[in-house]
């Protein structure tokens, strides 16, 4: 290794290091929950110009003029999600496919849906390359789910819906679990964890974030 790498190596090291540091503020401490992140080389899902600020607490720009959340962020949705080995787990949003990475290294089975195509081919090839057979990335309409692939034990969407998402409730398995944000674009949003219960959602409000309105259908070019 060169020194240019070194420094690199370290770099990350110490970055990830003040990352853990504030999920312990935060309360987040589950090991399984780390150890998934620790695994998954985040510098490696961004593009190379944000490498070094991988592990800090704001938005990235990637691909396709979308961003991702960062990792304080995406560390308290996945830990509200509580998902277990057993879970098959629908995700809305893949984004550079960080949190699907994540995911699989938690649960038996991660699909995670994206309307851009390029998004979803280069999760792919991100999961190809660090050996992750469990996470699937598909070009599909978010706001539609997946009802054909379910029921699901876990779902989150990284986009804000308008309303109560009632149609994801067909998706999910009993006492499954949905995160997803709710509220109006250009206003903060509320984190909602909905619980399955018979037919109904239980609700639980986790968080406020600020993110894009879901958006209807594909991607036309890219």
């Amino acid at each position: 290794m060169n020194d240019a790498a070194a420094t690199d190596t370290q770099s990350q090291r110490e970055a990830f290091a003040s990352f853990l540091l504030r999920l312990r503020g935060k309360g987040i401490v589950a090991k399984p929950l780390v150890s998934a992140f620790e695994a998954t080389p985040r510098h490696l899902f961004v593009p190379e110009r944000w490498q070094s600020v991988a592990w800090s607490e704001g938005m990235i720009p990637i691909e396709c003029g979308e961003a991702i959340e960062g990792p304080d962020l995406q560390a308290q949705v996945i830990a509200s999600l509580a998902i277990e080995p057993g879970h098959r787990v629908l995700e809305v949003g893949t984004g550079s496919g960080f949190t699907a990475a994540v995911m699989s290294r938690l649960a038996a089975r991660v699909l995670t849906l994206d309307r851009y195509k390029t998004l979803t081919n280069l999760a792919r090839q991100r999961f190809e390359s660090l050996g992750i057979t469990n996470a699937f990335a598909r070009q599909a309409d978010g706001l539609q789910g997946l009802a054909s692939e379910g029921p699901f034990d876990r779902i989150v969407v990284w986009a804000a819906f308008d309303s109560l998402p009632r149609n994801f409730a067909e998706q999910l398995a009993s006492n499954g679990v949905m995160i997803a944000p709710i509220g109006p674009e250009e206003q903060p949003q509320t984190l909602a964890k909905l619980t399955k219960m018979g037919s109904r959602f239980e609700r639980e409000d986790v968080g406020t974030v600020r993110l894009q309105p879901i958006m209807r259908g594909l991607a036309a070019a890219i």
